[in-house]
């Protein structure tokens, strides 16, 4: 099983690939790697994949708990007949069957993943609130109310999404949040932000992203960490950190 980062698979593979027996399976948490050919594997391997929705933490405090976080499972090769059946077991093991496993492909999985990460959960998300924070501060509020408003309750909200959806979002929130949610949120999100999504998509489809971001790696990522310097040097982080500190039970 691959639970590598991405970039280090295709040398991790390289260095296995004489070692790996005749018939045995590869499986892995993400596309990445196998769907822009950074590891080709033998063809007398199967080829599988795994992929909770969710990070390892939470797959194993899940697991531990009970439950389990729902999988994506694809065949890339199937060489002996069992690959579907090695990888549903996987899924299995991990508590993934208990909240459901869908069956997808190697391509479907890592583009909309890829683009669930750049356009909504991490990308858009994080550049939506520092712009809201930004908004706040230049408009004479204090960075501390700001932080708790476009950060701090955001948690609230995805909870509420989490569990039961937008409906159970506007069943919790008030009548007032829920009448500015439908007039504002298009506003924020406009056709502008749609074509900014597809233009992100047409990239991960067409490899440009891929290509670029292997580029990246292999030297030495030095627009990576100029750019990752700028997020934690942001206000946002250290009015952020003043404020969780004083809030113990985060970090239980």
């Amino acid at each position: 099983m691959f639970l590598t980062p991405d970039m280090v698979q295709k040398a991790l593979y390289r260095s296995l690939v004489d070692d790996i027996p005749n018939g045995a399976t590869l499986m892995f948490a993400h596309g990445f790697a196998v769907h822009f050919k950074q590891v080709e594997p033998r063809s007398d391997l199967n080829v599988a994949l795994i992929a909770p929705k969710g990070p390892g933490g939470l797959v194993r405090r899940q697991f531990e708990e009970g439950h389990g976080v729902p999988c994506l499972v694809a065949i890339h090769q199937d060489a002996n007949g069992d690959a579907l059946k090695i990888a549903l077991a996987y899924a299995a093991g991990i508590g993934g069957a208990r909240a459901g496993v869908i069956e997808t492909t190697f391509a479907e999985e890592t583009e909309t993943d890829l683009f669930g990460e750049q356009a909504v959960l991490c990308g858009g998300a994080t550049e939506l609130i520092v712009a809201g924070f930004e908004t706040l501060v230049e408009a004479g509020y204090q960075p501390e109310v700001a932080y708790y408003e476009v950060m701090h309750e955001l948690k609230l909200i995805v909870d509420l999404l989490h569990e039961g959806g937008l409906r159970k979002m506007h069943k919790f929130i008030s009548d007032t949040a829920a009448w500015g949610d439908m007039i504002s949120g298009p506003r924020v999100v406009d056709d502008r932000a749609r074509a900014a999504m597809k233009e992100i998509l047409t990239e991960i489809q067409d490899g440009t992203f891929a290509r670029n971001w292997i580029a990246e790696n292999d030297s030495g990522m030095p627009e990576f960490k100029r750019l990752m310097q700028a997020d934690l040097e942001h206000p946002i982080e250290q009015v952020g950190s003043t404020l969780r500190s004083r809030m113990d039970w985060l970090q239980d």
